[in-house]
């Protein structure tokens, strides 16, 4: 257990044994006024808790960001080669896609929702290169959700072994896309377990759109616009289930999440832990969302709210092709890291708006946003983050600090992915 230093070791105070039992993010999450002391404190603890790795990480992170560019091609395989060893070094060994790669703790369990969304990724990339191990792996995965699906349809929170163990809306649309994609790709065998999902955010939304009865029990307990994701996942559905009421649901949650947009495109209750300067994971989330009710409808009032948003991040675009990884309600950033999921996130939408409107402002922020990415992996590194993305860059930034998330590797896949195809076709 790691010492806790002010001026002294305070090891034998009662206190500090009931702190050092209190996870960070929960702290974060129901404490927010405490959150700027918490991270004074962990900036004072962390040359203690450090591994090698990470302080060597951590260092190498502070010369800044590395010349080299490995190129779109070597970064989607390394990228996807990494997220075959997550899958086979899961802590929880289920066939799920371990969490992340800590630098300070090592491989975590699998985690359900993540799995779900990377499902679809292995699926595309295994069809456009012909490696069959993606899709033999995205059957596994699929197969490992079904088994896990509670009975009235819904999916857990968090990671394997994680408790309160309840159904969650968020999660269970975000598996919503695997099952989807797995029903087209394999057939009927998913199709019940993907119905039994969609109806089940059918039938648990509010009467104006959104989803309150089945929150994370892991995050802030209010409203979230950027559960415009989970309109995704009920989007695949419909596409698959045209007479069902899956599109009107996923409607009625956009358009509940576009009360929320400010006129210059920022979107209110939008991020897991401080609202008031959301995550560009978050911003991504919910910008993607709407990109795909535009999509899914043609309807221009979800592409012009796309625009508004997608506009103002062009402009909250730094020199070096990111962005800082929170923005304030006026697009301004409010930290000096960069969270490296929003930028492949909003590096994607960028690039569905640009094949939607032919405005080359979109390709050329979303190359540089990726392009940012891609120096940050080590495609020539240890078997463990070769290839992988970390959540923050530097890695000791505040998102995933020291970690490298499944979601990261999945999300820099599918924007990495989507910029080939557009390059090869112009």
């Amino acid at each position: 257990m790691m010492e806790f230093k002010i001026g002294e070791t305070l090891q034998s105070a009662p206190a500090l044994e009931r702190f050092r039992a209190v996870p960070f993010t929960s702290v974060f999450t129901r404490l927010p006024m405490l959150r700027t002391i918490f991270r004074s404190i962990r900036n004072v603890l962390e040359p203690e808790r450090l591994t090698e790795i990470a302080a060597a990480e951590r260092d190498k992170d502070s010369h800044g960001l590395p010349e080299q560019d490995p190129g779109i091609e070597k970064s989607i395989e390394s990228s996807i080669e990494w997220l075959k060893l997550a899958q086979d070094k899961s802590l929880s060994s289920d066939n799920g896609v371990a969490r992340d790669y800590s630098l300070t703790s090592g491989w975590n369990s699998s985690y359900p929702e993540t799995t779900g969304y990377i499902i679809p990724t292995l699926i595309v990339y295994g069809r456009q290169s012909g490696d069959r191990d993606c899709i033999d792996r995205a059957k596994r995965m699929l197969d490992w959700l079904v088994s896990i699906q509670f009975e009235d349809g819904g999916f857990q929170g968090s990671v394997i072994g994680a408790e309160p163990l309840i159904p969650v809306t968020f999660n269970t649309g975000q598996i919503l896309l695997g099952l989807a994609c797995g029903t087209e790709e394999f057939g009927d065998e998913y199709r019940e377990p993907m119905r039994r999902a969609a109806d089940w955010l059918v039938e648990t939304q509010d009467a104006d759109g959104c989803w309150r009865s089945h929150r994370s029990p892991f995050t802030e307990q209010t409203d979230k616009a950027y559960e415009t994701h989970v309109s995704w996942g009920l989007f695949e559905a419909a596409r698959l289930e045209p007479e069902s009421r899956y599109a009107e649901a996923a409607i009625a949650n956009i358009e509940w999440a576009l009360r929320l947009q400010n006129p210059n495109g920022w979107f209110r209750d939008c991020c897991l832990s401080e609202p008031e300067h959301p995550l560009t994971h978050t911003i991504g989330y919910v910008l993607r969302g709407v990109v795909e009710a535009y999509r899914f409808t043609r309807k221009d009032v979800y592409l012009d709210a796309s625009i508004r948003t997608a506009d103002a991040l062009l402009k909250a675009q730094r020199p070096a092709g990111d962005l800082a990884g929170r923005l304030d309600k006026n697009w301004n950033g409010t930290v000096d890291w960069t969270c490296l999921t929003g930028n492949a996130q909003i590096a994607a939408c960028w690039l569905m708006l640009f094949k939607d409107t032919g405005d080359k402002r979109y390709l050329e922020a979303a190359k540089a946003a990726n392009a940012f990415v891609r120096r940050t992996i080590d495609i020539n590194g240890p078997d463990e983050t070769r290839g992988a993305v970390k959540g923050s860059f530097p890695v000791s930034g505040d998102y995933c600090a020291y970690e490298y998330p499944n979601w990261a590797a999945k999300f820099f896949v599918d924007s990495l992915l989507l910029e080939k195809s557009i390059l090869t076709e112009r």
